[in-house]
């Protein structure tokens, strides 16, 4: 499903990205495209390095939604005291996320070896095992995922909208000056 969403995303950016590049380079004069190419690539990196910060803040938004009663609900499963979750479950999420990036479980650390001392040994082997954290944050993750890809859909569309609304062909037509000095101009 995710490989699906990310071929369909490339293959819209490539039917967007080619008919509007000509689109800004033919709205120019031939001796300005330089700058306008320029521009162009300017304000598509800027795009680019601005769409990372929005993509992890609405990550984690999306994370801050579920991940708090996700974590309480399965420390205190494994034999975690309501108090300690309910720390543990109010952290700020970017930890979780990051975590989940470097492939670590982060319970042992969150936890410490007095609250791991006071479970069984079964349970403490589970927490800081590698399956619970990334079961845990499964969820989610996935919700994070969804905010965020509606909100690449969205602002697929607003600019597939203001393309389309930039009418039709548009090509700036240079003045032959051999035709133009005949014409008296």
């Amino acid at each position: 499903m995710f490989a699906a969403l990310l071929l369909l995303n490339g293959i819209g950016s490539g039917l967007f990205a080619a008919p509007n590049t000509a689109g800004i380079m033919n709205s120019v004069p031939a001796r300005q495209r330089g700058a306008a190419s320029g521009m162009r690539a300017t304000f598509q990196n800027a795009g680019l390095v601005l769409s990372i910060g929005l993509f992890f803040s609405l990550m984690i938004a999306g994370l801050a939604a579920r991940l708090p009663a996700t974590l309480y609900t399965g420390l205190t499963a494994n034999g975690v005291p309501p108090a300690t979750a309910e720390r543990i479950a109010h952290l700020p999420p970017v930890g979780s996320l990051f975590a989940a990036f470097l492939g670590d479980n982060p319970i042992r650390t969150l936890l410490g070896p007095a609250a791991l001392a006071r479970l069984g040994p079964a349970q403490a082997a589970n927490l800081t095992g590698t399956s619970f954290f990334p079961r845990l944050i499964a969820e989610p993750f996935r919700h994070g995922l969804a905010v965020v890809f509606l909100a690449a859909l969205v602002m697929s569309l607003v600019a597939a909208c203001a393309s389309w609304l930039r009418g039709g062909r548009y090509v700036h037509e240079e003045l032959d000056q051999a035709a133009a000095a005949r014409s008296g101009g």
